[in-house]
């Protein structure tokens, strides 16, 4: 509820605070003293559009400040938690303070708990606190939801919806796996045949890992054979088959050195070298005569690892690689998709038989809240229509007319209340009727009954009475005092009947201050109030009777 508003600057108030009453505040004043002033400060903070031509002084910036409670409003906790939870910090643990600025230069910022937000995060949090009805405006009663909520309410029907919706998302859910497997059906169909020749390509080629680069390795070696070979052939000659072989000039040098080896220390180890370096000698010419044994040149074999090398190369340019694992690596991928495209029928019927499912259970549901919202209509309409004659309203009906629609979030149902003000018969939707006075009324009506249902913010009625006056103006007084029994109202009211009613009384006047007009507000006593009363029964000077009779409306 809102506990406190603070204007400053703005229109012809300088500044002032109001601190409510939880339950039914009343706001009286003469015409043009500023209450309905006090409502437009208080829809700045609801996010409606600042103007700085509302600035009293334009070398001051406007400042509009409302303090809200919100004990057990888990729907406005979870806004803070949603949209900042790291920099709202709040100044008590049931307590939000919106603030909004208008600069001399008419840009406007907003606060939550000293937190810059957007006009629409504004909006949205406002939409939680607050429940404005002014007159001409398009109110909620007008909105598809707000009528099915009322009949929700009186149906008890929240823990199907609960059930309902969130069966209802995992169908959303469902739909989207299915259509996104359908598309990806088209596109696999799309590509399944061109995707199957490259894999039969790839298939064909029958590459082992690593194979071209073996390959390009082995024909390097292929082509360069007869040189190769003549190089080993002139080593092999130079180490065993000369006329005076490497490997046999060094066993002579051995023979010859042999008798010497006692004769100098070092002897000894040249000579054990020499032995190491015979046997590798000849262990290397071993070598050279095997490889050369293997290398031989052939053209046929050229050919066919050229062709293979060149296939290769082929399909590398192709598929934009440079590696045989590259290639073998498209060839799973490939493999992949095509199996893919087979299993993807069986996908896309699986999920189509759980979607049969899930919205069959979804009609069933969708039922039982449908027949639950019609039991509601006729002891809705027969409620309404008898509050309606109470509040000075006998010639208007309401009639609720609900049919069956697709399945949305809310169920099957569409839901419009049409409104009859003058018993023409011609029932219209309530969000074509003009009159402002009477769609607050219908509103007051219709919340009335779906009060302790509905968890319903602030309620703030401007001008609720116009056009009503007498037992009308009573009627209008007692619902709005049974109404503000668990819940804050803010009524701005001409009635004394609404008035006498108020919990808090709060005065609206103006007052020249340096040759200034200025509105200001204060909060009536009992016996200011049965003054003011009375004034508004019979005038400036009430008479005796007059302050009876508003004593008396005080009391009751």
């Amino acid at each position: 509820m809102l506990t406190r508003l603070s204007i400053q600057n703005y229109a012809i108030i300088e500044e002032l605070e109001i601190d409510f009453s939880g339950k039914l505040n009343v706001i009286t004043g003469e015409t043009g003293a500023g209450k309905s002033i006090i409502v437009g400060a208080l829809g700045l903070i609801l996010g409606q559009r600042a103007d700085s031509a509302a600035l009293v002084n334009k070398e001051k910036k406007c400042v509009i400040e409302g303090v809200f409670t919100t004990t057990g409003k888990k729907s406005i906790q979870l806004f803070l938690k949603e949209n900042d939870p790291d920099n709202f910090q709040e100044p008590g643990d049931d307590e939000v303070v919106v603030r909004r600025e208008i600069g001399t230069n008419g840009k406007s910022r907003a606060f939550i708990n000293d937190t810059p937000v957007n006009l629409s995060q504004l909006t949205e949090l406002s939409s939680l606190l607050v429940d404005l009805h002014q007159q001409f405006d398009t109110l909620d009663i007008g909105e598809s939801d707000f009528q099915r909520e009322v009949l929700d309410a009186l149906a008890g029907n929240q823990t199907l919806l609960d059930d309902y919706q969130f069966r209802f998302h995992n169908w959303q859910q469902l739909e989207k796996e299915t259509e996104a497997l359908k598309n990806q059906q088209q596109q696999f169909n799309k590509e399944a045949d061109y995707n199957r020749f490259q894999f039969s390509e790839l298939q064909e080629a029958s590459f082992k890992e690593n194979e071209l680069e073996t390959i390009d390795a082995e024909l390097k070696l292929l082509s360069n054979s007869e040189g190769i070979k003549n190089v080993l052939g002139k080593t092999y000659f130079e180490l065993k088959e000369s006329e005076s072989p490497v490997v046999q000039q060094l066993k002579i040098l051995l023979n010859q050195l042999n008798p010497y080896s006692t004769f100098h220390p070092d002897l000894s180890v040249l000579i054990l070298r020499l032995q190491s370096a015979q046997i590798e000698l000849q262990d290397i010419a071993d070598d050279v005569d095997r490889i050369s044994n293997h290398i031989n040149y052939d053209p046929a074999t050229i050919e066919q690892l050229n062709e293979r090398l060149s296939l290769g190369y082929k399909l590398q340019k192709k598929h934009g690689v440079n590696s045989t694992n590259e290639l073998l690596d498209i060839e799973k991928q490939l493999a992949e998709k095509l199996q893919a495209v087979l299993n993807i029928d069986e996908a896309i019927q699986q999920k189509e038989n759980e979607l049969a499912k899930t919205k069959q259970a979804l009609l069933q549901i969708a039922e039982k809240i449908s027949s639950n919202r019609r039991k509601q209509i006729k002891p809705l309409e027969d409620k309404v229509n008898k509050l309606l004659v109470q509040v000075g309203m006998p010639n208007a009906k309401l009639k609720v007319a609900m049919d069956t629609a697709e399945l949305t979030i809310a169920g099957s149902d569409s839901i419009d209340f049409l409104f009859d003000a003058n018993r023409s018969g011609q029932f219209q939707p309530v969000r074509k009727v003009a009159s402002g006075g009477e769609l607050s009324r219908l509103m007051l009506c219709i919340k009335s009954l779906v009060a302790q249902s509905i968890d319903l913010p602030t309620m703030i009625f401007d001008e609720i009475d116009t056009g009503i006056s007498g037992e009308a103006a009573r009627q209008v007084a007692i619902i709005l005092k049974n109404l503000a029994a668990n819940r804050q109202i803010i009524c701005i009211t001409h009635q004394p009947q609404i008035a006498g009613k108020a919990d808090a009384h709060f005065f609206v006047y103006k007052q020249i201050v340096s040759n200034t007009v200025k509105t200001n507000i204060r909060q009536l006593s009992t016996e200011e109030r049965i003054t003011t009363i009375a004034q508004m029964l019979s005038g400036e000077k009430p008479t005796a009777a007059a302050m009876e009779n508003a004593r008396e409306m005080i009391m009751n």
